[in-house]
């Protein structure tokens, strides 16, 4: 049994439910003290008025509003020195975050679970993250799925260099929680199917169908679900590369996804015009692959929705001392398993994750990036990188 007081962090992109969600649970009859932490990221809080004005508060909750900036990242440690203040200040029995439609969840719960070096108050004797929710527009999704169209609206200027999908994306892949919003407006066939493509992206997430936010507290507080490691490890698209598991593409719904491994590595300008036509039935792909000339790192590829992105992510194994290399072998013995006497641990391995979708035209398609016998025997030297600027990378990888 612990003292501490449970925090239950909401995420969602912006317009999803966040704030209804919030107030359903300030209103309910559960009988706990409340305090609540809104992050907005204009000047003017405006998430926090809407929670105040359709609140009756009664002394029984405390709001703190972070406005300018998320608590992700620029307002990390602004946040801990409030929820230090509030904690000092009064008793309560648990702490409800509502965190900015574009804030990542990693960066919120490591605050919470680890604290942060520009903060002077460590939440970790004080507070413990129990619940992470992610709110889902069940409207969009259905919308996007029959249009092709972006799962998110395009992001107002000013709020983040990340795209908003990806980080639709990464709400939805770490969470303990996810909330099917707006489900009185899709039919139940489309409901099936969106649940389908969640539970590929996040397995180990409970999926709650609501209607106007309206949810049984019991659903997201005190739940005890978060386990930091394994939230970061049951993403849809991890569980499928360190699996190497593949679905029969006739499943139910046909949400299917497979793996793509390969251990010659791609030629840079066929593999980049490739990456910037992927096909809209394709709703995550990830990985990291090899670039022919760019042996010093790992490459990655992201992409969330209609948006690709690409380029340097990593350093290979076979770069590194080899003190350093014995070191992970001896901590993670499997990794010798795929070592090659030449080339080390460079190699391409990538997921998708899919709709109504046929893998076997895109594997041809990727396997003519891959070298050939002859390209294998060149001067990768010469080679042009597309991935470098960043500029050109922007360019060349955001799809229309």
């Amino acid at each position: 049994m612990t003292d501490h007081i449970p925090v239950t962090v909401l995420s969602g992109s912006l317009g999803a439910g966040k704030t209804t969600v919030l107030n359903r649970v300030l209103t309910a009859d559960h009988g706990l003290e409340v305090a609540v932490v809104v992050n907005d990221m204009g000047e003017v809080n405006v998430d926090a008025e809407h929670v105040t004005q359709q609140t009756d508060l009664g002394g029984d909750e405390e709001i703190i509003e972070m406005s300018n900036g998320c608590i992700c990242c620029r307002l990390r440690g602004d946040m801990l020195d409030e929820v230090g203040r509030l904690a000092d200040r009064r008793e309560f029995d648990y702490l409800l975050v509502e965190s900015s439609g574009i804030s990542e969840p990693i960066p919120v719960a490591q605050t919470f679970a680890m604290g942060f070096e520009d903060a002077s108050f460590d939440p970790t004797g004080t507070y413990e993250l129990d619940t992470m929710v992610t709110v889902v527009d069940g409207y969009s999704f259905w919308e996007s799925f029959d249009s092709g169209e972006a799962l998110t609206e395009p992001q107002l200027a000013g709020d983040s260099g990340r795209v908003p999908e990806e980080v639709l994306l990464d709400q939805i892949e770490f969470c303990d929680v996810l909330l099917l919003n707006k489900c009185d407006l899709v039919p139940d066939d489309a409901l099936e199917e969106i649940e389908a493509v969640l539970e590929r992206l996040q397995p180990r997430a409970e999926i709650v169908r609501t209607e106007f936010g309206d949810i049984d507290p019991d659903e997201i507080l005190g739940t005890g679900r978060f386990d930091f490691r394994k939230a970061q490890d049951s993403a849809g698209w991890k569980h499928e590369l360190q699996h190497d598991h593949a679905h029969d593409p006739q499943e139910e719904h046909g949400v299917t996804s497979f793996v793509y491994q390969r251990d010659r590595p791609f030629h840079p300008e066929r593999i980049a015009a490739l990456l910037s036509e992927l096909p809209d039935e394709l709703v995550r792909a990830k990985g990291f692959f090899w670039s022919a000339g760019r042996e010093d790192v790992a490459m990655g590829i992201d992409k969330a929705g209609s948006s690709v992105r690409a380029g340097p992510s990593g350093q290979w194994l076979a770069t590194l001392p080899e003190r350093q290399r014995k070191q992970y072998f001896a901590a993670r013995p499997g990794l010798e398993d795929d070592w090659n006497d030449e080339w080390g641990d460079r190699m391409t391995r990538l997921v998708f994750i899919g709709r109504e979708f046929d893998e076997d035209p895109l594997i041809d398609r990727l396997d003519d990036c891959v070298l050939t016998d002859a390209e294998m025997e060149e001067s990768w030297d010469a080679y042009p990188d597309p991935f470098e600027p960043q500029e050109r990378q922007e360019l060349a990888l955001t799809s229309d």
